[in-house]
């Protein structure tokens, strides 16, 4: 009797050391899934920063300016009627993509968390679903463009859907007709300048969506599509479509 009593206690003893064990085990994990996040919202930050472009100073003109013939005054105006009208910038992009070759711009919504580098790798088309801006593991990954897409094709950008309201999570907002109404734009900025593009459509759907594989551009109105997972399937997907503007 008292071995058999002996014999519980050990064994009561072991499972409860084995339910601590794989309790410490989860919360190591879970606190290593929220420091790796709050690392990769602060190396975001940095980034962020790093774009930022220094305000323009109107540099008054010099006395010798003021006093060049008319002459000249007319041939330079002349000259700048000619030239096309310079490209809008508003970040300073060159110091990421020297960073990072595979950076191809920035995506921007105004009042909410979409403020991120974008990443293209048409060779490894899901690179940067779980790498951060370093090439380093990252569960929060990093927007990228579809591997097919081009300057001249739709453009469809992937982002995951973060607990922690993160990379594309406030998409899901846009299920809200006044949230569309108050943040109607999403900036896609390149080398090449910004570009605006105004949100038409908010589709929930699914991996096998035909949107897909919309890739030509028809009757001459280039699209954005922002994709991110929505939903109790995996399957499950959310899709932000906006026409340029």
């Amino acid at each position: 009797m008292r071995w058999t009593m002996k014999k519980r206690r050990i064994s009561l003893i072991i499972l409860l050391l084995l339910l601590s064990a794989v309790c410490l085990a989860s919360l190591t994990m879970a606190w290593k899934e929220y420091a790796d996040q709050a690392s990769d919202r602060h190396a975001f930050d940095e980034l962020a920063e790093l774009v930022e472009k220094p305000e323009e100073t109107t540099v008054p003109a010099t006395e010798t300016e003021s006093t060049d013939s008319t002459e000249d005054t007319t041939e330079e105006t002349t000259d700048a009627e000619t030239e096309p009208k310079p490209t809008e910038q508003k970040r300073n992009l060159a110091p990421i993509m020297e960073q990072n070759s595979e950076c191809i711009g920035w995506i921007c919504i105004e009042g909410t968390a979409v403020n991120y580098p974008v990443m293209h790798t048409p060779s490894d088309p899901q690179k940067y679903l779980r790498k951060n801006f370093e090439k380093k593991y990252s569960v929060s990954g990093i927007p990228f463009l579809d591997y097919r897409c081009t300057p001249d094709t739709n453009l469809i950008i992937y982002g995951h859907n973060m607990k922690n309201g993160t990379m594309f999570s406030d998409l899901k907002k846009y299920l809200d007709k006044t949230f569309r109404e108050q943040h109607p734009v999403i900036e896609l900025e390149t080398a090449d300048g910004v570009r605006y593009f105004t949100v038409t459509e908010v589709i929930k759907t699914d991996i096998y969506d035909k949107r897909y594989e919309d890739i030509e551009v028809k009757d001459g109105g280039q699209k954005l599509i922002l994709s991110t997972c929505y939903g109790s399937a995996k399957s499950g997907r959310l899709l932000v479509i906006a026409e340029e503007t």
